[in-house]
């Protein structure tokens, strides 16, 4: 009997090795789960469908992926992507010597802390004094660097260097393309600033522990996340908004204390998170302190929370719903660290216990916290609905629930999924679908997506490659297209910038556009242009391209030939036939390089290129007129021979990179 069993738990195990890996991998969502992809019926080849999945849900087709997603099969490749739990080491190897990209909010404020903080501290170890510093002294800076090299610290430029060097490796070489494409698409959502500096110290913990583990899941969970992170609460002034009745909790009241299930999303499980501590603790506070500097009630994230985040500009609310949102929202600030602010919060700690202080109904979260002392404890009618009064921090977490779910916001939200990933207008049977799922599968941004794209509209010829991709969509898919080797990621981050995207520094809450003609115009595709000449021809320092290894080291007969071959490689699965007509004349051009980066520099493109239009890139207006410069200049020749020379290569790459059809997405 014990060798039939032995022999049954040998079969068992022998089973799961050659299948439970594949199914454990995978998680809850296997690809029999994603329902069969009706691209045929648009009159698509597998081969085209792959290529569009690609287009869509990674930032570009590395060389021979089209072939992979066709062998592992549509439908289990976008499983996989959806998991997000496929192999990144060499990944991780690139981003191990960026520590800042791992550390908490409380190390970052103490190892990169803002000059003035640094003066502050040389201030208080009579390094100096106060009365003798002369910032533009060369003498008083060197004091500053040395005593920053002393105790550890590093200028917070450093930091943003560091932050924005992983964005762009990570974009570049993840196999979890989908999740880092839907961590830029929800930190856009979600929008804050480097450029309020205050909240700069909280962006990488923002888009490390709140967004991106997030991408997938309830929008609540994400909603909720993000209200109570010190970035947002920042950025949108929420950490400094109190009511105008505040009042001091008396002990042992009935105010409504929160429950252990109330924080949708808390719970997860979230790796290096810096915002979970485990339990919600709770803490508070004598007298309101006197309101300073204009403090009081802020309407700011109320207002975009709505506006922006949830119901959108056309979903029902009022002005005076903005005010009563705002007034349930006070309180919520964040837990004091390093040597920031908030410094009556940190001397209440000094003087009561967290048991004194949880029955005053404060709640410690990680990097938020709530102040029972400043929170509005009146009644408020929120879009019809009352709170409180006295719900404390119950009160906020039950408005956001509530925005969470309004129908306004379902419309909302998958409109602007679709406009990400379908078209600029997508059609409205598809956002029917999209909405019926997300209120149905209670804001399941994984089931939405599967709806997208199982739906017939996904893959639509209207929709195939209708999508501008923005300067950092074009510089990332141009390296992994061209399997480029990016040694100081900085660099290609300046040209995308000079492209018109400087990621993580768009001031307005709203985030970058997501349509087209925000990004194309005369002078934005002549930079584009240059773009791909300049990755093409190795003069972007630090990423490198082997033009000659994409043909498996075989040399084109000629530029036409090299034209046609790339243009298949690069833009595979395409009707290049008119796109090869447009760049022939471009070819042979001995000074097109010098020609377009002249053209670029005197036609930036615009602080707001959204008054473009983008016919203008479609319809290749400027490729047509470098062809007719080409053309009618006199330093035009034929080709000599038919011998393709290392520059020669180069420019071909360069001009396809910069056509319009690679624009397309």
């Amino acid at each position: 009997m014990k060798t039939g069993l032995s022999r049954f738990y040998c079969a068992i195990a022998v089973l799961f090795i050659l299948f439970g890996f594949s199914a454990f991998y995978t998680g809850q969502l296997g690809y029999k789960d994603v329902p069969k992809f009706p691209y045929k019926s648009k009159g698509l080849t597998e081969r085209e469908a792959a290529a569009h999945l690609l287009s869509r849900f990674t930032y570009g087709a590395t060389p021979g992926q089209v072939d992979e997603v066709v062998k592992t099969g549509l439908e289990k490749w976008f499983a996989q992507q959806l998991e997000a739990r496929q192999p990144d080491d060499s990944l991780k190897q690139l981003l191990k010597d960026f520590d800042a990209v791992k550390l908490s909010t409380e190390q970052i404020i103490t190892k990169y802390p803002r000059p003035f903080q640094v003066t502050r501290m040389m201030i208080r170890d009579s390094v100096v004094n106060k009365d003798s510093i002369r910032s533009d002294r060369k003498e008083y800076r060197d004091l500053i660097n040395n005593y920053m090299q002393q105790h550890g610290m590093v200028a917070e430029q450093e930091l943003y260097r560091q932050f924005i060097n992983q964005k762009v490796l990570r974009a570049a070489y993840t196999q979890n393309q989908l999740q880092e494409v839907m961590t830029d698409f929800w930190f856009n959502h979600f929008n804050v600033s480097i450029t309020k500096n205050q909240c700069a110290v909280f962006i990488p913990t923002y888009e490390r522990d709140v967004i991106r583990p997030n991408v997938f899941g309830k929008f609540g969970n994400l909603l909720l996340a993000t209200a109570k992170s010190p970035a947002m609460l920042i950025y949108l002034d929420n950490s400094s908004s109190s009511g105008d009745n505040a009042a001091p909790a008396k002990p042992n009241n009935t105010q409504a204390k929160p429950k252990a299930d109330a924080q949708p999303g808390m719970g997860m499980a979230m790796e290096g998170s810096s915002m979970m501590m485990g339990n919600t603790m709770a803490m508070v506070a004598p007298k309101p302190q006197p309101k300073k500097n204009g403090a009081g009630l802020n309407e700011n994230y109320a207002r975009e929370v709505m506006e922006l985040h949830t119901l959108g500009v056309d979903g029902g609310y009022t002005q005076n719903d903005v005010t009563q949102a705002a007034r349930v929202l006070t309180g919520w600030t964040i837990y004091p660290m390093g040597d920031e602010g908030y410094g009556y919060m940190r001397k209440l700690q000094e003087r009561f216990s967290a048991d004194r202080l949880k029955e005053q109904g404060y709640v410690h979260d990680g990097e938020f916290l709530f102040t029972a002392n400043r929170h509005d404890r009146g009644q408020k009618t929120v879009l019809g609905k009352q709170f409180g009064p006295d719900g404390g921090y119950q009160e906020g977490v039950d408005l956001l629930n509530m925005l969470a779910h309004h129908q306004s916001t379902a419309k909302f939200i998958t409109r602007k999924l679709a406009v990400r990933f379908v078209s600029d207008n997508p059609p409205q049977s598809l956002l029917n679908k999209m909405v019926k799922t997300f209120n149905e599968k209670d804001g399941d941004i994984k089931e939405v997506l599967i709806t997208m794209v199982s739906a017939p509209e996904f893959w639509s010829k209207t929709s195939v490659r209708e999508k501008t991709k923005s300067p950092f969509e074009l510089a990332i898919g141009a390296v992994r297209t061209l399997h480029a080797d990016i040694q100081q990621p900085y660099q290609l981050y300046t040209w995308i910038n000079r492209m018109g995207e400087k990621k993580y520094y768009y001031q307005a809450p709203t985030g970058f556009p997501d349509k087209g003609q925000y990004w194309i115009n005369t002078g934005s595709l002549l930079n584009r242009m240059n773009f791909g000449l300049a990755l093409a021809s190795g003069r972007i320092p630090g990423v490198n391209v082997n033009l000659m290894a994409l043909n498996q080291n075989h040399e084109p007969e000629s530029a036409q030939a090299a034209l046609t071959t790339y243009s298949k490689l690069i833009m595979p699965e395409r009707n290049l036939s008119e796109t090869i007509k447009r760049l022939t004349p471009m070819l042979n051009d001995p000074q097109l390089m010098d020609k377009v980066a002249a053209a670029s520099a005197q036609n930036k493109p615009a602080a707001n290129p959204s008054t473009a239009s983008n016919n203008v890139m479609m319809k290749g207006t400027v490729t047509d007129t470098l062809r007719d410069k080409a053309l009618k200049n006199n330093t035009y020749m034929a080709m000599q021979a038919k011998g393709v020379n290392k520059n020669m290569l180069s420019q071909v790459v360069g001009v396809i990179i910069g056509s319009p059809e690679f624009q397309r997405r």
